[in-house]
């Protein structure tokens, strides 16, 4: 399994959303944008992005250490605001 193949498990599952993933098998960056995580704590919109095939990637040992960034498209918007 490749990063490409775990951007694109998280793609199908977050349709019409943003995603990106890059990295590498050890170090991973993975940021989801989607208007699902509104109202969610950070935990379970880490918890949506395991289950949408992240978790399985880890649990393998596929995927060694994850930076996980969750945000709706206003909480990315307005991070865009300080870079």
């Amino acid at each position: 399994m490749e990063l490409m193949d775990i951007e694109k498990k998280l793609q199908q599952a977050f349709e019409g959303d943003q995603v990106s993933v890059s990295g590498d098998l050890k170090h991973a960056q993975v940021r989801v944008v989607s208007e699902r995580f509104a109202g969610l704590r950070a935990v379970q919109k880490q918890q949506l992005v395991y289950a949408a095939g992240l978790g399985d990637a880890i649990n393998t040992g596929v995927l060694h250490a994850v930076q996980l960034q969750t945000l709706t498209p206003a909480e990315w918007q307005q991070a865009q605001k300080f870079n």
